[in-house]
């Protein structure tokens, strides 16, 4: 199936049914006033997480979404049947706004998995509900109310713990597919991958990760050069980003590798350029080893590099062992942090008062 990660689709919720107006007429009940009935609540639109989707390509066949009206209210103070719900299946990361006034909706992630994109109107009100003591057969009835109806922009970020990046021919889909069970495409000229390939990566049966490859970034990627740009909000989730660095580029420097992708990462969010970020170099096995060394340590010593940093072969899978454990390692060191944290907030929490 084709990778697609942009959509745009109309919801329409249901209109509320109409209440009704009409009289008791029974056989020795001279009096039996107002018995109209409300009409039904019209259906409402949500959007549910499916994690058997990881992409919005059904969105470019299916474009529009309406559910159904409330029925109207009938004698004998009979309401109406509520108009049914529809629920959209979205892979989880989807970011949903509404395209015509860029308000923000929700996202589908584990922890929301149902989000409400449309309201359904209210129902109407039949005419047992104007009986008073002044107005004994009133005759008045209110219409159902329209359902929400909205244009929406979905924006899928692939939910991944790590996220690599760098530039084209860096070595990034052959790392994935050496890691993980994924199979990207790999060929020896630049842009081979066209949209993010996510892999699960296993260091040890009961121990694994997501790592998401993206098309790789070119010098002003940021602005729209090459096709890296358009991706570059699937390493907004990651926790971690490893970038792949080439010990043998055919251009400019070891160093400079790094200094392009970082300046790229900046000028698309702030929040992406202070991710925690891991320099990574490649194709060590194109060197002996004290050349390998030799050539990362020059590059760290000339960026002023202070984080992690590792020499592997993708090709030929020499330091991928070191280097997913020590991934591992971290990202299990950051959720028991981050559960640390949320039970510390909890109990700072204060009870609620009794009444």
């Amino acid at each position: 199936m084709k990778f697609v990660d942009e959509s745009r689709i109309r919801v329409d919720a249901g209109s509320g049914g109409p209440g009704h107006v009409s009289f008791r007429r029974e056989k020795y009940v001279p009096f039996g006033g107002p018995d109209g009935g409300d009409g039904g609540h019209g259906g409402s639109v949500y959007a549910i997480a499916d994690s058997g989707l990881n992409t919005l390509a059904d969105m470019r066949f299916h474009r529009r979404f309406r559910a159904k009206d409330g029925e109207n209210g009938g004698k004998a103070n009979r309401t109406g049947g509520a108009g049914e719900d529809i629920e959209i299946p979205m892979p989880l990361g989807t970011i949903i706004h509404d395209d015509e006034t860029d308000e923000y909706l929700g996202e589908i992630t584990p922890t929301t998995p149902r989000v409400l994109l449309a309201k359904g109107g209210a129902r109407g009100l039949g005419n047992a509900r104007f009986k008073s003591s002044i107005n004994r057969a009133p005759r008045q009835s209110t219409p159902g109310y329209a359902g929400e109806s909205r244009q929406l922009r979905l924006e899928l970020a692939v939910m991944a713990d790590v996220g690599l990046a760098g530039l084209p021919n860096a070595g990034k889909s052959t790392l994935l597919a050496s890691m993980s069970a994924a199979r990207p495409k790999i060929a020896d000229y630049p842009f081979t991958t066209l949209y993010p390939q996510p892999g699960v990566v296993a260091v040890d049966p009961l121990r694994s990760f997501v790592m998401v490859d993206i098309p790789g970034l070119i010098a002003g990627a940021a602005d729209g050069a090459g096709l890296g740009h358009r991706f570059l909000r699937h390493l907004s989730r990651t926790r971690l980003l490893l970038q792949l660095v080439d010990l043998m580029p055919v251009e400019g420097g070891v160093a400079e590798q790094v200094r392009t992708i970082a300046d790229e990462l900046e000028q698309y969010s702030e929040t992406l350029g202070n991710r925690p970020r891991w320099l990574v170099f490649n194709k060590a096995d194109l060197l002996d080893a004290d050349a390998a060394q030799a050539a990362a340590d020059a590059a760290v010593a000339e960026l002023g590099w202070e984080g992690p940093s590792f020499i592997i072969s993708a090709a030929t899978g020499g330091g991928l062992e070191k280097l997913g454990r020590a991934v591992m390692d971290w990202l299990e060191a950051r959720r028991a942090e981050e559960a640390a944290a949320a039970q510390d907030a909890q109990e700072d929490t204060p009870a609620p008062e009794a009444e």
